[in-house]
């Protein structure tokens, strides 16, 4: 059996078949957590609630409720934790509770989504390009001009820019097509841009 280590996952060959296998670097507090080790619990929230409310703010907008988003994940993750079969790491599956939980307070906001117009799909690409023009929306600038945005725009490009989702996945996220994930997405860049040059950030 042939093992090649590619950053956190494991690739095991056996029988032609390529298998991967993630490594979770906080593997042994996991599986004490799930033997109802309070202190290991408490060590994973140590290890992500802020990393994790940094996601939920900026998928609802509000640092109180993204705080509530919190709490109600870490709860959700614990009640669950004997579930959790640990074949991808505890992060990932937190992000994915934090970012529904964060998606069904939205919804209670009942947000509304921009539909696609006649001729409008033809100027969105398959694959959004990774030429200079992203370059424009690194992380750090993005994260102050966001909160101007519209709430709809601005919960689709967090989820695909800064948590790295596309639009396939935001779209069953959502519960709206991917046309109008990659619609909301088209017009939130063209929006943030002219935010960005208001504020002189870009040219």
């Amino acid at each position: 059996m042939q093992h090649v280590r590619k950053a956190s996952v494991y690739y095991h060959e056996s029988d032609s078949q390529l298998e991967a296998v993630y490594i979770d670097k906080h593997y042994q507090l996991v599986a004490e957590c799930k033997l109802g080790s309070k202190k290991a619990c408490f060590e994973l929230y140590k290890l992500y609630s802020k990393a994790m409310l940094n996601i939920a703010f900026r998928v609802v907008g509000n640092m109180d409720e993204a705080e509530d988003v919190l709490q109600e994940a870490f709860l959700d993750a614990f009640n669950r934790i004997k579930d959790f079969r640990q074949e991808t790491t505890f992060g990932l599956w937190l992000k994915q509770i934090v970012v529904h939980r964060s998606i069904n307070l939205l919804r209670k906001r009942k947000l509304e989504w921009a539909e696609l117009e006649d001729g409008e799909l033809e100027n969105i690409p398959d694959e959004e390009p990774e030429d200079e023009e992203e370059m424009l929306y690194k992380v750090e600038r993005v994260k102050a001009a966001l909160k101007e945005l519209p709430e709809g725009y601005r919960v689709v490009i967090s989820l695909y820019l800064l948590e790295g989702y596309d639009h396939e996945e935001i779209g069953q996220i959502l519960n709206i097509s991917e046309n109008t994930s990659r619609t909301q997405f088209l017009r939130a860049k063209r929006k943030l841009s002219e935010i960005l040059k208001m504020k002189g950030l870009v040219a």
